[in-house]
């Protein structure tokens, strides 16, 4: 059974433990690294608002007319509607006893950045899927709250797969691109992840006492956009425990069709499409996809490894996708 290093900030013992037997820095086996492939597809841009971005929905087209000969017609307008999208603000702080660095080396600092980034992005990835801002004021709205309803406007974009219990999950086709979703950062801020070297600062310990510390600032300032709801489509209430066998993955395979369909020619231009999932689900289709039977599932090569696709359209695996999802109604 592992055991876990505690503390808010990196002790001896923490040193001891990353140091091999000759003092040097080791690999750090990463046993709580994920995949989160969507933060690598998608784009960012810089919003058009201090805090956030504003984005402009047609809502309506303009009433158009066939007349006579010497009749005129009625003026027509189209309509639109505003949007604002929250952008985050995602920190976190490191604070190393400047004394360590000093004995070990700037390669052992390297190991505890290493795990700041991770947490950032699961944390991002997390957000992007369940954020809400309502349960949490400071946290940017994700794609499970816009897609919640059966019964709302983008409803007609989400498919039911039958799960009834709490041990759902979703698969997600995405539409990445400046007209269908993407992620902002507030104007004038720095796009992606951001650490600051604070250098050394007088640190306090649990006893309020001080000690000189090397201090590090991580900060992200994401939001997401979904700036046209017809991009997206969620395909909810997939019960994982019908996922252990290949009968299931039949339904899955139609809904997944189905998915691509929903999502109109108009809407995907200039945009790319993937499906995304956790691995459980992955898993069920990358063994689908050996029955030569089933010729929209397919798997090539990119990169030196195998890539599963779906009518051409990638398949991706993002983690933090949970297998905890509640009906969605």
């Amino acid at each position: 059974m592992a055991t876990a290093i505690g503390g808010d900030w990196p002790t001896l013992l923490d040193v001891q433990k990353r140091l091999d037997p000759d003092g040097a820095t080791p690999d750090i086996v990463e046993m709580l690294q994920q995949t989160n492939d969507m933060l690598l597809d998608a784009p960012w841009y810089e919003g058009n608002l201090p805090l956030g971005h504003q984005v402009t929905q047609r809502t309506g087209l303009p009433t158009v007319y066939y007349r006579r000969m010497n009749q005129g017609v009625p003026t027509s307008k189209s309509t639109t509607a505003n949007i604002i999208v929250q952008a985050s603000m995602l920190e976190a702080m490191s604070k190393i006893d400047a004394r360590m660095v000093e004995l070990n080396g700037s390669g052992w600092m390297m190991t505890e950045e290493a795990a700041f980034a991770e947490a950032m992005n699961q944390q991002l990835a997390e957000s992007v899927w369940y954020g809400s801002s309502v349960t949490t004021p400071e946290e940017f709205t994700g794609l499970a709250v816009q897609y919640s309803s059966l019964s709302a406007v983008n409803g007609r974009n989400i498919l039911d797969a039958g799960g009834a219990g709490s041990d759902n999950t979703s698969i997600w086709l995405i539409t990445w691109g400046p007209r269908q979703s993407y992620m902002i950062y507030p104007k004038g801020a720095k796009g992606g992840l951001d650490y600051e070297d604070l250098g050394r600062q007088l640190a306090t310990d649990d006893a309020g006492n001080e000690f000189m510390a090397m201090r590090g600032h991580w900060k992200m300032r994401p939001g997401f956009c979904v700036a046209n709801w017809q991009a997206n489509v969620r395909i909810a209430n997939i019960d994982v425990s019908n996922l252990t066998g290949e009968t299931s993955a039949a339904d899955v395979l139609k809904l997944m069709t189905a998915a691509v369909h929903k999502v109109p020619k108009a809407v995907q231009g200039g945009g790319r499409m993937a499906f995304y999932m956790n691995s459980t689900v992955l898993t069920m289709l990358d063994i689908q996809a050996q029955n030569k039977a089933n010729v929209y599932l397919t798997i090539g090569q990119e990169e030196g490894q195998a890539k599963v696709s779906f009518r051409g359209i990638p398949i991706r695996q993002s983690d933090q996708l949970l297998e905890t999802e509640a009906r969605v109604t």
